[in-house]
């Protein structure tokens, strides 16, 4: 009997006792879908996009949240399934195939030669919860063509940037509204890049 009551409190204290938070922290995907119809595209060759560029503190794997002018912090319980990086270069890639501005469009580890590069740097990507919760980010292109003849290789360097309104302060809000962001700064972009596709200059080869 006195074995029996020992277990009943035993159980009746954890019940009591406060839940823990799972150790396993949870994994989150950067990942816009294009869902316009493809353009005929202007140019027949191919363009090559390179590894996108992180700025520090932005470019781990953990959410990072803005909460004071020069105060930061990341969240160690709440990361990216795959670097910034692989995740916006990705996505990037798929979203300029699918549009089809360039006849094909390629990833850095492809071994085609391209004509064009495109690069990037990312020099925002967090949540900002110092008044109205925000979702941040900004992205500077490079668009580059191979050629002996051009003194500066460089065609274009458009810069965008988004803030998207958050209407709580939850990770899956926060992803929601950098994946809305990055959706946005692409088609902007894509719309820019299909009206400098119209004169590229040539490329060696063409």
């Amino acid at each position: 009997m006195k074995i029996l009551l020992l277990a009943l409190a035993a159980v009746f204290l954890s019940a009591c006792a406060p839940s823990r938070p799972s150790l396993e922290p949870h994994q989150w995907l950067i990942n816009p879908q294009r869902s316009a119809e493809a353009r005929t595209p202007n140019s027949e060759y191919w363009l090559k996009v390179s590894a996108i560029s992180i700025a520090t503190p932005f470019d781990g794997k953990s959410l990072v949240y803005r909460i004071g002018e020069q105060r930061y912090e990341k969240d160690f319980y709440n990361i990216y399934i795959s670097s910034p990086s692989e995740m916006l270069t990705n996505a990037t890639t798929q979203w300029i195939n699918d549009s089809q501005v360039f006849k094909v469009t390629v990833g850095q580890s492809n071994t085609f030669f391209p004509y064009y590069t495109l690069q990037a740097t990312v020099n925002e990507f967090y949540g900002d919860y110092r008044n109205q919760a925000e979702a941040v980010i900004s992205i500077q292109y490079y668009l580059t063509v191979i050629s002996a003849g051009k003194t500066s290789p460089l065609i274009m360097a458009p810069k965008y940037s988004k803030r998207i309104p958050l209407k709580d302060n939850r990770p899956e809000t926060l992803v929601a509204g950098l994946n809305r962001g990055l959706a946005e700064i692409l088609a902007q972009f894509e719309q820019d890049l299909y009206q400098n596709s119209k004169n590229l200059p040539k490329a060696i080869g063409q």
